[in-house]
């Protein structure tokens, strides 16, 4: 009897064992089914700053003082120095003529320096170059002659002085002022007034003695 109730209870076990087996498998809603409450996540993009905000890029240290941009700057400002003189020497040499050819007709008197008294051709010279650049030159032709630089006759430019010998081949006599192609004013001689004559003329072309630049207008000449 014993060993049949073991019979009896062995089989009852294996067939809970068997049912068990072949039962519909459980779902694992944890896993697949979703929960009442989620709520689904959707990531959102931090706009890009704002471009304008950006600070600029300070310059790099030493950039200032670098040698090739101080080098560009003295270079340019040379350029602009040499401009400006260029420009003053012009307006010299403007300032020149206009004030000689206000004087054309002035009377020549001997040992004269005022055109209320009239000139002579040292004296026209030296107010010209006084009262329209303010230039004080020598007294006397023969010593504005020693006084100014040497200029070829090829490179002579308006308001150059022209000196002549018109006593003789020993000194410096007469002097006059430069305009252009070959012209020249001055105050000739007794008799006569302040007039525009020619250097190709007989007369002067044979007493033409050199050209000269006075100093201050030849510094400035360089400079520019």
């Amino acid at each position: 009897m014993p060993s049949h109730r073991l019979t009896v209870a062995a089989a009852l076990l294996a067939a809970t064992l068997c049912g068990s087996l072949h039962a519909a498998p459980v779902q694992d809603t944890y896993l697949s089914a979703p929960a009442a409450d989620a709520v689904a996540y959707t990531p959102t993009l931090e706009p890009l700053a704002d471009f304008a905000t950006v600070p600029a890029l300070a310059p790099a240290a030493g950039v200032a003082s670098s040698p090739l941009l101080l080098a560009a700057d003295d270079s340019a400002t040379a350029d602009a120095e040499a401009a400006q003189d260029t420009r003053t020497v012009a307006d010299l040499r403007r300032a020149l003529i206009a004030m000689a050819m206000q004087l054309r007709d002035t009377r020549y008197v001997r040992g004269g320096r005022d055109p209320s008294t009239g000139f002579d051709c040292s004296g026209f010279v030296r107010y010209v170059f006084a009262h329209a650049v303010g230039m004080q030159l020598p007294t006397n032709s023969a010593a504005q002659f020693l006084a100014g630089l040497k200029v070829k006759r090829a490179d002579m430019k308006p308001g150059d002085l022209v000196f002549f010998h018109t006593r003789g081949k020993q000194r410096v006599s007469h002097v006059g002022i430069y305009l252009s192609e070959g012209r020249f004013i001055h105050s000739p001689t007794t008799g006569k007034s302040v007039e525009i004559s020619s250097m190709d003329s007989g007369y002067w072309a044979k007493r033409f003695v050199g050209a000269k630049r006075p100093e201050a207008m030849a510094l400035a000449s360089n400079n520019g």
